[in-house]
């Protein structure tokens, strides 16, 4: 007879009953019951693509803020919001510096002025002052800060992304600063340079273990941590379908097996016909942009800076949601909207039967602006 020895050793199938009770929108007792107990966090990682990310507001000020469950007092933070759109659900408890919110006129200073956004990953924000960096999880307000840059003078970083949850022992921040590559792992004394040939790497993703990255030039290059950080070209054939206007703004997306890459056509005007997806073919030599017609069970979601992690979600009728749809951020009416891939009218969304054309800007700000974004606690699970 199975006997439990405690709440740990819950039999799967009962973890799973309890699951499908909290339901896939009640995402505060998701995240409660994935950070339980390892066992526990095993069964939900099961379901975390069918979960959407989170929207956060930094630019919808709070009636009765907060304090954050706990802080290591390292940066003064204060609360913002975070929505659910799977159910309208709004958490006060994330934490971004008050120094940089997009849109507070009268902040109070803060031991962060002139900091700097230079990037969001898995749950946590980055920003850069006086040759250093400093990490923030948005949800809890713990900080790390990195060793100073080996730079010369303080100069505004271009890019900078988490290559695993900053749990993770082999986490790493890659910077893009000075026409080159920096990293950091973190937790050590010291940054290491590491570029390609023909000029840094501009974005970054981890597709099936592997960090894998681009240049200004969509050249794609995979980026080897341990031992020792190699950065490596892959030839990839070129393809007339991928045009100039895809160069400028472009993000790379992980779909379930899928490594996407993401191009919009229009800066201002966005309609789902705006929007091409091209999927990386690794298995033949060279390799190969695709491009998709269709998400199927999916969709992807974008922030408003370029440099803001990318997400996806399956099959997200589930939740009230649709599939082969981007979900982007409509500042006008500042809620989010879903935009269908091909497209030319809009899907949901508070304005889509007003205006068959909605004002989403996406471009870099050294202010931190609206995003989606994953509680780094389920970072692992994603």
């Amino acid at each position: 007879m199975y006997r439990l020895r405690g709440w740990p050793d819950l039999p799967e199938g009962l973890l799973y009953s309890i699951i499908a009770r909290l339901g896939l929108v009640s995402f505060s007792d998701l995240v409660a019951f994935s950070a339980t107990c390892r066992s526990w966090r095993a069964a939900f990682s099961t379901l975390v693509p069918l979960l959407p990310p989170l929207l956060l507001r930094p630019d919808v000020s709070l009636c009765f803020p907060r304090r954050p469950p706990m802080t290591n007092n390292l940066v003064r933070t204060g609360p913002c919001q975070a929505t659910n759109i799977a159910n309208q659900d709004t958490y006060h408890c994330c934490q971004i510096p008050l120094g940089s919110i997009f849109g507070e006129n009268n902040t109070p200073p803060s031991p962060l002025k002139g900091f700097r956004f230079s990037g969001a990953s898995y749950g946590h924000l980055i920003f850069s002052r006086d040759k250093s960096c400093l990490v923030v999880d948005v949800f809890t307000g713990v900080s790390v800060s990195s060793p100073r840059l080996p730079v010369i003078k303080d100069i505004k970083l271009f890019y900078a992304a988490l290559t695993a949850p900053l749990a993770s022992p082999n986490s790493h921040i890659i910077v893009n600063i000075e026409s080159r590559n920096l990293f950091w792992h973190v937790g050590s004394q010291y940054w290491v340079r590491r570029s390609p040939d023909d000029g840094p790497i501009k974005q970054i993703v981890v597709f099936k273990g592997r960090v894998f990255g681009i240049d200004s030039d969509l050249k794609l290059f995979k980026v080897q941590l341990t031992p020792q950080i190699c950065i490596q070209e892959i030839p990839v054939m070129e393809s007339s379908m991928i045009k100039k206007w895809h160069h400028s703004d472009r993000w790379l997306v992980i779909c379930g097996d899928m490594l996407l890459m993401v191009a919009l056509r229009g800066p201002i005007i966005v309609t789902g016909v705006t929007f091409e997806v091209f999927r990386l073919d690794l298995s033949v030599e060279p390799a190969l942009w695709l491009k998709v017609e269709k998400l199927e069970n999916w969709a992807i979601f974008i922030s408003t800076d370029k440099r803001s992690q990318a997400l996806s979600c399956m099959n997200p009728e589930i939740w009230g949601g649709r599939s082969n749809c981007v979900y982007c951020y409509n500042h006008d009416s500042k809620h989010w909207v879903a935009l269908e891939l091909g497209k030319p009218l809009q899907g949901d969304g508070p304005t889509s039967k007003f205006n068959p054309n909605i004002f989403i800007f996406m471009g870099r700000d050294s202010r931190v602006q609206p995003m989606w974004v994953v509680p780094g606690m389920l970072s692992f699970c994603w």
